[in-house]
């Protein structure tokens, strides 16, 4: 592994509270975004401080969102603000002899930075085209694109990964010694994200696409 993946990018990504769960290479950051459809992104502004759940994706070495041109978050995003973005998964519950070493086994990152808009008109619609395609592998390709208008109101922003860190929490509980003689039951309750049979809408006569097909097997 490259020496500087084990190292935080900066300071203010440096973990210090269990620092054997902190990860720092690009691998782990990759994959917890990848799998993510949702993050959450903080800011302040003069009314306070703000924590908003967007729909992102991952293209190489940034994180991206959009928003309407006219919404508070694309404003004051694209105002020079600095932002700290989460993303957490939840993979189960520890439960340990004491109350106070009960833990969660997870996956989150925090990135910080400034966002940037994309300018470049192709570039901007090329990109919501992948987007679409991390929803469903195919999904562009069969439905309405967005028109000039729509494309004109909504704005894409992104983040650079340079600044960001990952802290990941695997395997059972961890018990002082002094509790091992506790007579309850210890161990993981493991908890994931379920697909389920999908529904088509009232009106919908068009047959089922192949990841229409293929969502519940692809869990």
């Amino acid at each position: 592994m490259n020496p500087a993946e084990t190292a935080p990018p900066s300071e203010r990504t440096r973990i210090r509270r269990v620092t054997e769960n902190a990860r720092y290479e690009r691998a782990t950051l990759h994959a917890i975004i990848d799998a993510a459809y949702l993050c959450h992104i903080a800011f302040a502004d003069a009314k306070g401080t703000h924590c908003i759940p967007m729909a992102c994706w991952r293209e190489g070495e940034h994180l991206y969102i959009h928003g309407s041109n006219g919404g508070r978050l694309v404003r004051q995003l694209l105002g020079d603000t600095q932002a700290c973005i989460t993303i957490t998964h939840l993979d189960g519950l520890v439960l340990a002899r004491s109350a106070f070493n009960h833990s969660m086994n997870y996956r989150s990152c925090m990135i910080y930075g400034r966002f940037e808009a994309l300018t470049d008109d192709a570039e901007k619609r090329a990109s919501l085209a992948r987007f679409m395609d991390k929803i469903a592998i195919g999904r562009q390709a069969e439905i309405r694109p967005g028109n000039d208008k729509e494309f004109t109101a909504t704005t894409v922003l992104r983040i650079p990964l340079d600044e960001a860190a990952c802290k990941v929490r695997q395997g059972p509980p961890i018990d002082d010694a002094e509790d091992m003689g506790v007579q309850a039951w210890v161990g993981v309750l493991p908890f994931t994200q379920q697909r389920l049979e999908p529904i088509a809408a009232p009106d919908c006569s068009a047959p089922a696409p192949g990841y229409v097909r293929d969502w519940l097997a692809a869990a």
